[in-house]
Protein backbone atom coordinates (compact mmCIF):
# COMPACT_ATOMS: atom_id res chain seq x y z
CA UNK A 1 0.00 0.00 0.00
CA UNK A 2 1.34 3.39 -0.96
CA UNK A 3 0.55 6.43 1.15
CA UNK A 4 -1.32 9.21 -0.67
CA UNK A 5 0.65 12.35 -1.48
CA UNK A 6 -0.26 15.73 0.00
CA UNK A 7 -0.55 17.51 -3.36
CA UNK A 8 -0.64 21.01 -1.85
CA UNK A 9 -1.06 22.70 1.48
CA UNK A 10 -2.46 26.14 2.30
CA UNK A 11 -1.22 26.10 5.92
CA UNK A 12 1.66 28.50 5.24
CA UNK A 13 2.57 28.90 8.92
CA UNK A 14 3.20 25.16 9.38
CA UNK A 15 6.77 24.06 10.04
CA UNK A 16 6.44 21.40 7.33
CA UNK A 17 5.11 23.79 4.66
CA UNK A 18 7.58 25.30 2.21
CA UNK A 19 6.02 27.20 -0.71
CA UNK A 20 2.65 25.40 -0.29
CA UNK A 21 4.30 21.97 -0.32
CA UNK A 22 4.08 19.72 2.73
CA UNK A 23 7.34 17.99 3.63
CA UNK A 24 6.24 15.92 6.64
CA UNK A 25 7.02 12.26 6.05
CA UNK A 26 3.46 11.36 7.01
CA UNK A 27 0.57 13.45 8.32
CA UNK A 28 -2.41 12.37 10.40
CA UNK A 29 -5.84 13.61 9.34
CA UNK A 30 -8.84 13.92 11.64
CA UNK A 31 -9.70 14.64 15.23
CA UNK A 32 -13.06 14.94 16.98
CA UNK A 33 -15.11 14.79 13.80
CA UNK A 34 -13.06 17.36 11.87
CA UNK A 35 -10.81 16.47 8.95
CA UNK A 36 -8.04 18.67 10.34
CA UNK A 37 -4.34 18.08 9.78
CA UNK A 38 -3.17 16.93 13.18
CA UNK A 39 0.49 17.17 12.12
CA UNK A 40 0.26 20.96 11.77
CA UNK A 41 3.01 22.58 13.83
CA UNK A 42 3.10 26.38 13.87
CA UNK A 43 6.71 27.41 14.46
CA UNK A 44 9.11 29.49 12.38
CA UNK A 45 11.62 26.63 11.96
CA UNK A 46 11.10 24.54 8.82
CA UNK A 47 11.39 20.77 8.99
CA UNK A 48 10.57 17.51 7.25
CA UNK A 49 12.20 15.92 4.22
CA UNK A 50 12.64 18.72 1.69
CA UNK A 51 13.46 16.26 -1.10
CA UNK A 52 9.95 14.79 -1.19
CA UNK A 53 6.34 15.90 -0.68
CA UNK A 54 4.44 14.76 2.40
CA UNK A 55 2.09 11.80 2.55
CA UNK A 56 -0.98 10.78 4.54
CA UNK A 57 0.05 8.27 7.18
CA UNK A 58 -3.23 7.86 9.07
CA UNK A 59 -6.83 8.99 8.80
CA UNK A 60 -9.15 9.16 11.79
CA UNK A 61 -12.18 10.23 9.71
CA UNK A 62 -14.17 7.01 9.97
CA UNK A 63 -16.96 8.38 7.79
CA UNK A 64 -14.72 9.41 4.88
CA UNK A 65 -15.30 7.66 1.56
CA UNK A 66 -11.51 7.37 1.12
CA UNK A 67 -10.90 5.73 4.53
CA UNK A 68 -10.24 1.98 4.50
CA UNK A 69 -9.01 0.46 7.74
CA UNK A 70 -7.91 3.92 8.99
CA UNK A 71 -5.74 4.45 5.90
CA UNK A 72 -6.49 7.02 3.22
CA UNK A 73 -7.06 5.47 -0.21
CA UNK A 74 -7.38 8.73 -2.18
CA UNK A 75 -4.73 9.10 -4.88
CA UNK A 76 -3.67 12.34 -3.20
CA UNK A 77 -5.10 15.03 -0.94
CA UNK A 78 -5.11 18.79 -0.58
CA UNK A 79 -4.93 20.63 2.72
CA UNK A 80 -6.76 23.93 2.90
CA UNK A 81 -7.72 26.33 5.66
CA UNK A 82 -11.26 25.84 7.02
CA UNK A 83 -12.32 27.92 10.02
CA UNK A 84 -8.65 28.80 10.63
CA UNK A 85 -7.70 25.09 10.82
CA UNK A 86 -5.59 23.24 8.27
CA UNK A 87 -8.01 20.61 6.98
CA UNK A 88 -8.16 17.86 4.38
CA UNK A 89 -10.36 19.31 1.65
CA UNK A 90 -10.36 15.95 -0.12
CA UNK A 91 -12.47 14.53 2.73
CA UNK A 92 -15.79 13.18 1.44
CA UNK A 93 -18.33 11.84 3.92
CA UNK A 94 -19.88 8.54 2.98
CA UNK A 95 -23.43 9.15 1.84
CA UNK A 96 -25.99 7.37 3.99
CA UNK A 97 -28.68 5.42 2.09
CA UNK A 98 -32.07 7.15 2.01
Amino acid sequence: MEMPVVNNCAAGQCAYNIAKVCHALAITVGNKGQASCETYFGVAMKGGDRSTPGHVGACKMLDCAHNVDLECQAPGISVGMQADLPSCVTYQPVLQPV
